[in-house]
Order: structure tokens, then sequence, then C-alpha cells
């Protein structure tokens, strides 16, 4: 894989003034950190907003996230050689980072031309029924459609068929709060389009309120654990990735991007959805272990015993019941960090239920005032996957976090992250008056300038949006090609 020349930064104009009641999310996460703040000059974040035709600070909030991951890959670095390194991130660039495959993925054509990915007929099949729809009550209901089981739960719910039309018109028949309840029931996801005040107002909004963004527990005791020789932040680190569809694969995703030795565990069972593998496995392995089937949990618990890093993404204490559950691998190997993702967080009353980007815009108060803002007639969804990406910047800088803990005092620690606490994180930035004129996209020239081209993979000759942090020593890469599932033996590489 190649990466394209970096190239000298262009002078942007600043960003519209903020509230100074809030702390910006970079701040937010640092004081999470904890210890020294970064030198003056260690961290630039150049560039502004907006990228999208949307009120809020997509690409400074993701740029603040990359920021602070960068910033625990730092803490690391300077565990293993003393040093610190000069970190840069443009916002603009961060933006994109959300955009999806089919902007930021090209395939080389017959003729040697990079072209845009195909835009995937399930995806615009799930985005087409996964919209805002009115209800009886007169609120507004967002039903998720992604996965195929997923998709049966909610039609059965609805008693319709898997057209906007059908699903428009089943919606209108339900109370909103009955919906979701009905919803939840049937273990399918959706959520009502709620303010911002009243997702504060309700039992989860305020539950989460009053947790960080990250939340970092240590579970157990350990001895501390120097890091591995290498010549990365993450070198010699092993992380399993139990994840799917962009949230959970994004955090693995920036493990690798850092040096970790990344294997993605996957069953071929599973639905999945191509294009999001693809985008998120740069740098990965990738095998198949059934955790169901005794022998294949068998060696999955033998890998996990020999892991620094776990991130799972499942429906909550779907894990616990097969015996990878915190405690679990706590026990099996004292010093892990054990990362989960979902949509509601730990505890409150929508603690066990799942969802997906879409569904933390719509509870949160994300989907509201993106239609209030842009002039709609209804709520709207952000033009990207916003939530996803930011929680999985999120996870991996919380891991990062944790294994600097690991390594000076000991422990075993749980990072819990969520989509919907990242739509309040995103909230809390305050919105831009302005944003009519959003290009959309990077230019070519900002895009060549993160390129990389990745030959012969499963998908074709690629071209992808890179990682954007630059680091004056480690500048994050991948340094395996994009895999196809299943393709490695379920072992570790070599420290």
């Amino acid at each position: 894989m190649n990466e394209s020349p970096e190239t000298t930064e262009q002078m942007k104009t600043p960003e519209p003034p903020r509230s100074s009641t809030t702390p910006r999310a970079f701040d937010e996460l640092m004081a999470l950190r904890g210890g020294a703040a970064p030198t003056p000059g260690e961290v630039t974040i150049s560039g502004s907003d907006p990228l999208f035709a949307s009120p809020f600070r997509i690409g400074r909030t993701l740029a603040d996230a990359l920021a602070a991951r960068a910033v625990a890959a730092n803490d690391l670095w300077e565990l293993r050689t003393g040093r610190r390194q000069k970190i840069d991130v443009d916002v603009r660039a961060a933006a994109a980072t959300a955009l999806g495959g089919e902007d930021m993925t090209l395939v080389r054509d017959a003729a040697g031309k990079y072209r845009p990915a195909p835009v995937s007929p399930d995806v615009e099949h799930m985005v087409s029924l996964t919209q805002p729809w009115r209800t009886a009550d007169d609120r507004w209901f967002v039903p998720h459609f992604n996965l195929p089981h997923l998709e049966r739960r909610v039609l059965d719910v609805l008693n319709c068929e898997a057209t906007p039309a059908s699903v428009e018109a089943a919606v209108r028949r339900w109370k909103a709060d009955d919906l979701e309840d009905a919803i939840a029931a049937a273990d399918a996801c959706g959520g009502i389009v709620r303010t911002p005040e009243e997702w504060l107002a309700h039992p989860h909004g305020a539950h989460l309120a009053a947790r960080p963004v990250v939340e970092i527990t240590k579970i157990g005791d350990s001895a501390p654990e120097p890091l591995p020789d290498g010549s990365d932040p993450l070198d010699g680190i092993r992380v399993l990735d139990l994840t799917r569809i962009l949230a959970g694969p994004t955090a693995a995703l920036s493990m690798a991007e850092h040096g970790a030795d990344v294997l993605m565990v996957t069953a071929p069972h599973l639905p999945q959805v191509p294009p999001f593998v693809r985008d998120t496995s740069h740098g990965k392995r990738s095998t198949y272990l059934d955790f169901t089937e005794p022998d294949q949990a068998a060696r999955l618990r033998q890998l996990a015993s020999e892991a620094d890093v776990f991130i799972e993404g499942y429906r909550p204490h779907r894990l616990e019941a097969h015996g990878f559950g915190p405690d679990d691998l706590a026990a099996i190997r004292p010093g892990m960090v054990y990362v989960t993702v979902n949509c509601f967080g730990p505890g409150g009353p929508f603690g066990t239920r799942a969802g997906w980007d879409q569904v933390a815009q719509a509870v949160t108060g994300v989907c509201d005032l993106q239609g209030r803002a842009t002039g709609a007639d209804r709520p709207q969804l952000t033009p990207v996957y916003l939530c996803d990406f930011l929680t999985g910047f999120l996870g991996s800088f919380g891991a990062m976090l944790a294994l600097a803990r690991r390594a000076r005092e000991g422990g075993t620690y749980r990072v819990q992250v969520s989509l919907s606490q990242s739509a309040m994180l995103l909230q809390r930035q305050g919105l831009l008056d302005d944003f009519d004129d959003a290009p959309g996209r990077l230019t070519p020239t900002e895009f060549e300038r993160y390129a990389v081209t990745d030959d012969a993979t499963s998908y074709g000759d690629l071209k992808s949006l890179g990682p954007v942090i630059r680091m004056s020593e480690t500048p994050p890469h991948w340094t395996r090609t994009t895999p196809a599932l299943g393709t490695s033996t379920p072992t570790w590489l070599p420290r």
C-alpha cells in the first residue's frame, strides 16, 4: 500500500465563535485523560467546518476526537521512548472520515482509472426505509432496517412490506411511545425523534448526561505491563475485534493505524454489509470463529488469554451468555482492556436495547435539530454516519488510555462508549449559523493529500481516504492489505 505524499497545510478561515459555557470536545476528552495537559504546540487543529450541509460542527468534533486519540497514542509513545511527537489534524479531512465508502473509496476500472465505488443496493434499501416517519399522535419515529433478520423484526411489528410507502403508512397507525416499546420488545431497533430538551428530561438521557462520554473502569488487579518493543505506539499490542458495521470496527481500525495486530473475528453465517467491511478492515487480519460452537469458542478463549484488547459491539449481555463478558475475560487474562461499543451506553432504562447511528440521532435530538436548521418540514438525519465514526474514535481513545494505565500501574479495565453519548457530545459543541454552501466532499487535491492505494484486494484495486492524523515520528498507517473475511488463521503474529 502506498500513501500519497503530504503537502503543505493550507490556511483556512476560522470557525464561527462558540459559546464559552461549554468546553470544547478536545478539552472534555483531555479532562478524562487526566495528568499534565499537552504542552503548547504539541497539538495543532487547523481548518474549519462546514464540509456538510448540517448545523453541527461535524468536522471539528471529529478532529477533536482524533487529536485526543493521537494524544493517547503519544502517551504510549512517551512510555516507550521518553519522547513526545507533534500532532496535526485538519478539520475538513476529519469530517471526510465520516463520509462512507461511495465517496471516500475509489476502485480502479479496466482502463486504469480510479472511480467511486458502486453504491451498495442493500445500503440504498436500508437508507430508503430508515427515515423519520410520522406517527398517529403526530410525533416522528425512525425504525431501523439494517441486516435482514433485524429488518424482519421491524416489519413484523409494523405488519407491512419493505417499501417506503408501506412503512410510512404502517408507522402512521402507531402512537410513538407504543411503537418504541413494541420495537424494543421485539429485539428490533428504532426510536422516537425527540428534541434535545426532551432527551435530557428523559430518564435515559438524564442518566447518560451524568456520566462521562468515555467510561474507563478498573475491574481487576494485575501487575504493570510494560509495552512490547516496537516502532509504533501500539506495536506488539494484540486486539480482538468482535464487531460489525462502523462504530466498533472503526475503534479497532484506529488501533491498527497505530501499529496494533488487529484480528477481526466473525463467522460465515453472520450477515455483513460488504462496503462497510471493506472500509473498516484496512490494516487488519480476519478470521472465522463461531463462539456458539464449543471447539471454536475454546480457540477464541485461547486467543483472548493472549490478547491485550477485546472490542465487542454485540447487543448488551449477549457475550456474557457465551462466557465472553468482561468478568469472564478478566479471569483468564488479567490486564485485559475490554471495550464495549453500543447505542445506549451502560445502565439506565434503555441499557438493554440495541440501536444504530440513526436511532441515536433520533432519540438524542440530532435528527430534530438537523431538520429544523435546514428548514425541512420534518426531522432529518445528518448527511453522514457521524455517531458511528465519532464513537469509534472515542473507543480507541479510551482503550489507549487504559493501556497506558496498565503499563504504569497495572489493572484490568472496562472501556464503554456509545452512539448516544457521541450524539450528546456533538450537540455540546454548539451549532453553525451558515452551512448553505457546504461542498459535501473534499476537493480532489484534498483527497489526494491523504489517499492510500491498496492493490489486488478482494474488492479490487482501491484508493481510499487514509489516516488523517499526522504525527511527526509515527504517522498512522495501514501495514497490511485490506483482507477478505476469514482469510487468516486464528493465531497471533509473533511479537
